[in-house]
């Protein structure tokens, strides 16, 4: 039996939730089992754990009201997840790097995508997995997936829409899966909370 973890980039999902979907409220445990089983025949694989990574959101100093009730809704979200069996929640934190051309704020992520690379190389290395389950769209996981292979680890990708201008998934680290499925409506539907 293939044992099987699961790592979830939150700040991705959380994106396609709410341009693709309409921001469902979803099983993030329901999620993981469904991905990990896709194509799989009963008792092919197991999960180990999912991890999941975001960070929670930007707080001013002092904060506003506003950055505090969203920082207050993370933190119980976050919390309810590591609860669930066999999940692991890592952050990193959010920079707030000034305003764009049209007086938007920018934030950028830092640690996250570079956690989630140590730990499913860690996993590959140390033999713990043999599959990689990756929900992600960033093209800077392609030195991760390429190393997790060097180690006999199969990669499964699961993004969202792919090409055109609706596209969330770069076409390298598409190209750099094993095995790649799209997230698509009957897949949420079978994960709704």
């Amino acid at each position: 039996m293939d044992r099987a973890a699961v790592f979830v980039d939150g700040g991705y999902i959380e994106k396609l939730l709410k341009k693709g979907f309409g921001m469902p409220q979803i099983d993030y445990g329901k999620l993981a089992m469904e991905i990990v089983q896709h194509g799989a025949t009963p008792g092919e694989v197991s999960l180990l754990r999912t991890y999941y990574y975001d960070c929670p959101p930007y707080q001013g100093s002092p904060p506003t009201a506003d950055e505090s009730r969203r920082l207050a809704g993370k933190q119980s979200f976050f919390a309810k997840l590591g609860r669930l069996p066999r999940f692991e929640v890592r952050l990193g934190k959010l920079a707030y790097r000034g305003h764009n051309s049209t007086g938007q704020p920018i934030f950028v992520q830092k640690g996250v995508d570079i956690m989630l690379g140590v730990d499913m190389v860690q996993l590959a290395a140390t033999r713990q997995i043999q599959r990689a389950v990756l929900l992600a769209g960033d093209s800077d996981f392609v030195p991760a997936l390429q190393a997790v292979k060097q180690h006999g680890v199969l990669v499964v990708l699961w993004h969202g829409p792919k090409g055109g201008p609706n596209g969330t998934v770069h076409q390298e680290l598409w190209d750099e899966a094993d095995e790649r499925f799209e997230i698509d409506q009957p897949l949420i539907t079978s994960v709704l909370r």
